[in-house]
């Protein structure tokens, strides 16, 4: 009677199984990327489609770009608490909220999304997965080096002093008082009135969000100088991930744990294309001298010190974390310049 039971239990768990594996799932992705932006035409669009393509149809979705369920700092929330389903956020727009991976923001050359989302992967293995309890991290990066987009070339450091320029928040916002300007936050989409009216000089942020914002129009000068960028990724509902069928989360990890690798977009070779389309807007790109170039690194390493001094006073392992960030980017060719040589 055991082994009638036994084979019955067994039939009955392989047909609820095969009901759980055919079932499907409509996911409400949300972004703060505006629709016209690469981000939404090269990667979310294409993602999406792709997880429909390689389940069969059985994941179907709606995209809500643009902000359309709340304003880029919420979207770590609107998908916690099951506005959408699955998003992409800034965790840099969270002051204080994820400390430690404020390290994927710290300035190194990081040319391509591809680039940043393996080396943010491989911190959230090794240590910044404890931010995050009550999401499910699909994908983890620290964006594409932002640079001085201004009004005006700065040549030297001194040129900075007294310069109000925007700031994303977070590592950025240490990076510009270091160097000697103002760091003034606001949303990007206040930024092309501001730097039109002199409200700002300049602002720092990555190239693809110069040409999504049209930004310039009215930022004639770029300063490559790797700034670091955000932090930032894709993440889903803890619910949502939960119910979803076993053979479809492995879909979803094998296309969102890299989307810029699946869809190609925001890629190294889509970098060189932006720099030129920049380039062809009328933006002069320069660069600073080696010696003012070393002058920028060595007070990068000083904020280094200075913020992993401020977050082991308050018992986080940052030191660890700049520490693994420098190795995850030694591996990959990339030089984080703001990493002391004392802790490679």
């Amino acid at each position: 009677m055991r082994q009638v039971f036994l084979a019955m239990g067994a039939l009955f768990l392989f047909h609820l199984g095969q009901a759980f594996a055919g079932g499907k799932i409509h996911i409400k992705f949300s972004t703060w990327h505006p629709p016209a932006s690469r981000e939404v035409k090269t990667v979310w669009i294409p993602m999406l489609e792709e997880l429909k393509r390689r389940s069969n149809g059985r994941i179907t979705y709606t995209l809500y770009a643009g902000g359309a369920l709340g304003k880029g700092p919420e979207h770590y929330d609107i998908v916690k608490d099951g506005l959408s389903d699955m998003g992409y956020f800034t965790a840099t727009w969270t002051p204080g909220r994820f400390p430690l991976t404020d390290v994927l923001s710290l300035p190194a050359w990081v040319d391509g999304k591809d680039l940043a989302a393996d080396i943010g992967n491989a911190m959230y293995e090794r240590i910044l997965y404890r931010e995050f309890p009550d999401v499910k991290v699909l994908e983890l990066n620290g964006c594409i080096q932002a640079f001085f987009w201004t009004s005006k070339p700065i040549r030297k450091l001194e040129d900075l002093r007294g310069l109000r320029i925007r700031t994303p928040g977070g590592m950025q916002t240490r990076a510009i008082k270091i160097l000697g300007a103002e760091p003034v936050f606001m949303p990007l989409g206040d930024v092309y009135l501001a730097m039109e009216t002199g409200t700002i000089d300049g602002l720092v942020t990555c190239p693809p969000l110069v040409l999504a914002f049209k930004l310039y129009e009215v930022a004639k000068y770029g300063l490559i100088l790797t700034m670091g960028c955000v932090s930032e990724g894709v993440i889903m509902n803890l619910k949502s991930w939960q119910r979803t069928p076993p053979d479809l989360r492995e879909i979803i990890m094998q296309v969102c744990h890299n989307p810029y690798r699946t869809t190609g977009g925001l890629t190294r070779e889509v970098y060189k294309q932006m720099i030129r389309e920049i380039a062809e807007k009328g933006v002069k790109l320069y660069r600073l001298s080696d010696q003012e170039t070393k002058r920028c690194y060595a007070r990068f390493r000083q904020m280094t010190r200075q913020w992993v001094a401020e977050l082991e006073t308050k018992g986080l392992p940052a030191k660890e974390a700049v520490r693994a960030f420098a190795e995850e980017c030694a591996k990959r060719g990339v030089e984080c310049v703001a990493c002391p040589p004392e802790w490679r």
